[in-house]
């Protein structure tokens, strides 16, 4: 794909865009490649391990020629153009925009916000009722098996389904769309923060993460549907701002309004929240969590609009639990949402809870650190494995799923059974439903508290444990059994080739820790067992993903209890400022791993000590345009480079430059495709570019240069570039400070920055060079500046 312009990169040729090939292919500009023995450990003379190198390669010196894994491809990355592009063509078509124009706009942005959350709302809502009846169905016969004392049967019945579930889920992720597989929140996360992250918000993508996820949850695998959802949402935030894709792509007028990534962006915002409150119930927590989690840029509007989503996904959950509470939707159907209904529960607060309420996050956080440390490894590992091919990564889910049955199937076999409290009444033992009893291999009036909470939906699993008043439902050695079993499977899950979440796991590890500490402490303890539970999942989600003001109103419209609003903030605050002290968040840590991109919201302190002048002077001078250019030096400069703008100079006089502006490529090879030339070298009136261009045409993507082909006299002609130029291009000093320049382009969402001189004459040049997201990566910096590493390692 064309890159944007960085000085930094040399004028060869660029490739042919599109992914290239897959990661088991030796790349030129420095993919790894697992089979190579010369890239393994067998062959590095300095001895690192294959699992400790990055997967990417990553080049040491200032360029925009850039590698990240994206599904099962390493595929070339470009950033997106978030700018408002101020070109003429742009600012006649504003100003000729009639009042109905501009309302019609209005609208249907908030129509496209109110489609994403109905149309999230529906698709999760059946999602859940497939799930819940799929699994119902899957329990119910297994243990009618094992009542009947017919064990092998049973493990060959509920072994074989879950195997069944679990390869249509990998054949559909591994043949049809790979970027289904894993959550997609970290590529979410990198497009909205500017990064073109390609084929992840598409048909294919969406249908395979909807039937992919179904079966991916019913077959029993540790992993939970929430980061599908929010992929999901992406998706068809995407196709309504497209108005389809391929052959069914819908040419409809009023689409051309949002033909930019801009409006792409904000819509794609409202479905990320729109699959948070789709999962959890929670409109506000999934407002925050977009603001807190995945959007990079944000304001007031994008709020209400969000806001609007989320309300839309309430409504439609609430009208399909309504339907289904009578069971009119299947066996356990009242939607398989996380509902946690504690308003009754009075929570006392006494000081001396402050001690196992302060044990309990500072686990979270280091629990939390360290699980993000292990699965690093494992994705490592896992990425090894996948880079065999297509029937590596089937056999590698398939084997996870044979472990995981086999896990869940004997485990409760090895607990004693619980007789059944009096107080219990007619819900001890459960029996043919969901509940907290389950008989399963015991006798009558008895329970296995272990089957109650493997043997469910991570749903109702979840609910389970959660429960309240129920301080001696589960035995110790149960729960930490169930701990185990989900720690070692919550790291062996992820990264598999299934749509896959990583809320729902970590939620059940952490509950258990919490009814461990509360059993364990029960002395010290006077809140219930069931809110320690809360707190524990609380604790290590912010351990893990660092997130808090989200995360605290998600569990507060969870359980419905202002009274635990305190304790919560505390348990939260602890456990992210434990985590913080290890490593970054799992997010953060996938998106290094993957090799997107991401500009972090906080430069690293040694950037003051950089200006970027000197940045700028580290690499070779920009390929600049006149205003007036000839084609065939436009040909020549997009053929030979790869840059995706181009600053242009204007001479008003001899000996004299000055900066008009910016023109994209895009913009080049669509006046190239149009053979809008000018037979003699002059300037156009206005009226001219109008009658061939407008600024919605402009916007569409305009393909390669090489599928233009043109003849000796049109390439002696010339082309004006005034009408396509971005006059007010965002520019900085050459004396600023590269930590000021990346806070400006983050926060600006800037594609490219142009650096002019602090002087200005008639001998000096009036651009410096320009900078994009390549050059204000930290570790782009260091390879640039050596000496500025020990100033890293000070700080």
């Amino acid at each position: 794909m064309e890159e944007e312009q960085s000085p930094g990169v040399s004028r060869e040729p660029t490739t042919s865009p599109g992914p290239v090939p897959e990661v088991e292919c030796k790349h030129e500009d420095g993919v790894e490649n697992p089979e190579d023995p010369e890239s393994t450990s067998t062959g590095n003379g300095n001895g690192i391990s294959s699992l400790e190198q990055p997967l990417l390669k990553r080049s040491t010196t200032l360029t925009a020629s850039h590698l990240a894994i994206v599904g099962a491809k390493v595929s070339h990355i470009e950033s997106l153009d978030y700018e408002i592009i101020e070109n003429d063509l742009f600012k006649h078509d504003w100003r000729s925009r009639s009042n109905v124009e501009v309302l019609q706009y209005i609208f249907l942005k908030w129509a496209m916000a109110f489609l994403v959350g109905l149309l999230t709302g529906v698709i999760a809502s059946l999602i859940n009722l497939a799930i819940e009846n799929i699994s119902g169905l899957k329990m119910l016969h297994m243990v009618n098996l094992v009542r009947e004392k017919r064990y092998w049967a049973g493990f060959f019945y509920f072994a074989g389904l879950n195997f069944a579930l679990t390869f249509v889920a990998a054949l559909l992720c591994v043949v049809f769309a790979p970027t289904a597989a894993g959550p997609g929140i970290p590529e979410i996360k990198a497009y909205l923060n500017g990064v073109d992250t390609p084929n992840m918000f598409g048909a294919p993508q969406l249908i395979v993460k909807i039937i992919g996820s179904i079966g991916a949850v019913s077959s029993g695998l540790d992993l939970g549907k929430e980061g599908p959802l929010v992929h999901i949402g992406a998706c068809l935030a995407n196709l309504l701002n497209q108005g389809g894709e391929g052959r069914w792509r819908l040419r409809w007028r009023w689409l051309r309004y949002f033909n930019n990534d801009r409006d792409r962006r904000d819509l794609i915002t409202c479905g990320a929240s729109s699959g948070v409150c789709a999962a959890f119930r929670s409109p506000v927590g999934g407002v925050l969590f977009a603001l807190e989690e995945v959007a990079t840029w944000w304001r007031s509007a994008l709020l209400w609009r969000t806001f609007f989503s989320t309300a839309t996904v309430v409504v439609v959950l609430r009208g399909f639990i309504e339907v289904c509470r009578n069971g009119r939707c299947g066996m356990f159907g009242e939607g398989g949402l996380i509902i946690f209904d504690v308003s009754d529960v009075t929570v006392p607060y006494h000081v001396g809870d402050l001690l196992p309420v302060t044990v309990v996050g500072v686990l979270g956080g280091l629990l939390g650190s360290l699980y993000n440390h292990v699965l690093h490894k494992v994705l490592r590992l896992y990425n090894l494995i996948n880079a065999k091919g297509r029937m590596a990564k089937l056999a590698l889910a398939l084997a996870v799923c044979v472990f995981t049955s086999a896990g869940l199937y004997v485990l409760p076999f090895t607990v004693p059974c619980t007789p059944c409290d009096p107080a219990f009444g007619e819900a001890c033992p459960t029996v043919g439903k969901s509940g907290n009893f389950k008989q399963f291999n015991c006798p009558a009036g008895y329970y296995n508290d272990l089957a109650s909470l493997l043997h469910a939906t991570n749903v109702d699993a979840t609910s389970n444990i959660f429960s309240t008043g129920t301080s001696g439902e589960f035995r110790l050695d149960s729960l930490l059994i169930f701990f185990a079993i989900y720690c070692v499977l919550g790291l062996f899950t992820f990264g598999i080739a299934v749509p896959s979440g990583l809320f729902l796991p970590i939620i059940l590890m952490g509950s258990a820790y919490g009814r461990i500490l509360a059993l364990v402490l029960d002395r010290f303890v006077h809140i219930d067992h069931g809110l320690y539970a809360v707190l524990g999942a609380a604790a290590l989600m912010s351990g893990s993903m660092r997130m808090t003001v989200s995360l605290c109103v998600i569990f507060l419209e969870l359980t419905n209890n202002l009274l635990l609003l305190p304790v919560t903030m505390f348990v939260l605050l602890i456990a992210k400022t434990v985590g913080d002290a290890f490593n970054p968040s799992i997010y953060e840590i996938i998106l290094d791993l993957k090799g997107l991109p991401f500009l972090e919201p906080k430069p690293e302190p040694w950037m003051k000590d950089l200006t970027v002048g000197e940045l700028a002077a580290a690499k070779p001078r920009a390929v600049t345009l006149q205003v007036v250019e000839k084609v065939s030096t436009i040909v020549e400069v997009l053929r030979s480079t790869s840059h995706n703008g181009f600053p242009v100079l204007d001479r008003p006089r001899p000996c004299v430059s000055e900066l008009h502006g910016l023109v994209l490529r895009s913009h080049l090879v669509a006046v190239l495709k149009k053979r809008w030339f000018l037979p003699e070298k002059r300037r156009t009136e206005d009226w001219e570019a109008r009658e061939r261009f407008s600024s919605t045409e402009l916007a569409e993507k305009a393909g390669k240069i090489d599928d233009v082909e043109l003849t000796p006299e049109e390439l002696d002609m010339y082309i004006d570039l005034h009408p396509f130029t971005n006059t007010t291009p965002y520019t900085v000093v050459e004396t600023m400070s590269v930590a000021k320049a990346v806070v400006l382009f983050r926060s600006c969402a800037l594609r490219h920055m142009l650096i002019i001189p602090k002087f200005q004459g008639p001998e000096i040049s009036s651009i410096v060079g320009i900078l994009t997201r390549q050059d204000l990566r930290a570790h782009n910096i260091l390879g640039a500046f050596p000496h500025l590493a020990n100033k890293r390692k000070a700080h």
